[in-house]
């Protein structure tokens, strides 16, 4: 590897299918997408922009899952090689001896990401009939005990850094409001204790083209000796609705909020049947990202118009390669 992982895991057992010959983008789907359906789960009308991460030599997932009544709610799930998953009927009972937080009225677009001793799940929290960012954490996947909300309505996307920054929890989160936001930008947070959130700055504003629109946090970073490594959704606006498609941007180690490169073209679009067509035309959404230390492969977990599940792979260096070589930065 040209650009080495920091501070990753080893996950030999990871999703990969090499890229296929002579394709040039720099992530590629899976041949056997979509990975999981509403068929997948009884009386599901979805399953999409899910988390999955290294569990006990396996994988765990925080799953969105959408009902037939249309409620949005959070699943655990385990796999063993990170494509079949067995996922929990029941939604996630968060622990809490706060009732004021404790009342869950949706929650969807999870993230999981592992700090120190333990596993946090962020998510997408109804508070107030309202979208903001939740905190939780479990060490088990088992019993998961919920933090405040990390900021007040109306914020969606909250993607936590790995490790801390300058002795701080660190978040990307995008400011929003109470519908399907026409706006939107990156930001950048810190927290001593996971509870209270300051020093926001700016990461990214929208731009041109594919990511006019709005554009949020995807996966959680992975940290590399070129910088953060991070893939985002860009959104346009067309004249049949919107349109979600992925980019990706090297951010500075120690100050994220500092942009070193930032891909002027997407990396990945809706072009199959099921990224096209679903409860929402026209989406690939990334919410987790697999990634080994060792050979520099990267799995993307992808929702599909709001309906579906999908993997796409690169590696390190192919997308390192990508956003230095087309940035507008």
């Amino acid at each position: 590897m040209a650009n080495k992982i920091i501070g990753g895991v080893s996950v030999p057992n990871m999703p990969w299918e090499d890229r296929p010959a002579g394709a040039w983008e720099p992530l590629w789907r899976f041949s056997g997408n979509p990975i999981l359906s509403k068929k997948d789960m009884p009386g599901s009308h979805g399953i999409y922009n899910s988390a999955a991460i290294p569990f006990e030599g396996g994988f765990a997932g925080v799953f969105r899952i959408d009902d037939e009544s249309g409620l949005m709610k959070l699943h655990v799930g385990f796999s063993a090689d990170g494509l079949k998953w067995d996922i929990d009927p029941k939604r996630i009972q968060f622990q809490s001896d706060n009732e004021e937080i404790n009342t869950f009225e949706f929650g969807y677009d999870p993230r999981v990401c592992f700090i120190e001793d333990r596993y946090y799940v962020t998510w997408c929290n109804g508070y107030a009939d309202c979208p903001t960012i939740g905190v939780a954490y479990t060490y088990d996947f088992k019993t998961f005990y919920q933090l405040e909300n990390a900021f007040l309505p109306f914020n969606r996307n909250g993607v936590l850094f790995p490790r801390k920054i300058g002795g701080n929890y660190a978040m990307l989160s995008r400011p929003s409001d109470n519908g399907h936001t026409p706006f939107g930008d990156m930001f950048y947070s810190e927290s001593p204790d996971m509870e209270f959130w300051g020093r926001h700055r700016l990461v990214m504003k929208t731009a041109g083209g594919w990511q006019s629109t709005k554009i949020g946090a995807g996966p959680v970073p992975v940290e590399t000796e070129e910088g953060w490594l991070l893939i985002y959704h860009g959104v346009s606006t067309s004249c049949n609705g919107f349109v979600y498609s992925m980019g990706a941007a090297l951010l500075d180690r120690d100050k994220p909020w500092k942009v070193l490169a930032r891909t002027a073209p997407r990396i990945f679009c809706p072009e199959e049947l099921y990224e096209q067509v679903g409860e929402v035309q026209n989406v690939t959404f990334p919410c987790a990202m697999l990634a080994d230390k060792d050979t520099g492969r990267i799995a993307v977990y992808y929702g599909g118009a709001d309906s579906v599940t999908g993997i796409a792979f690169t590696t390190v260096d192919i997308l390192t390669d990508f956003v230095k070589n087309n940035s507008m930065v």
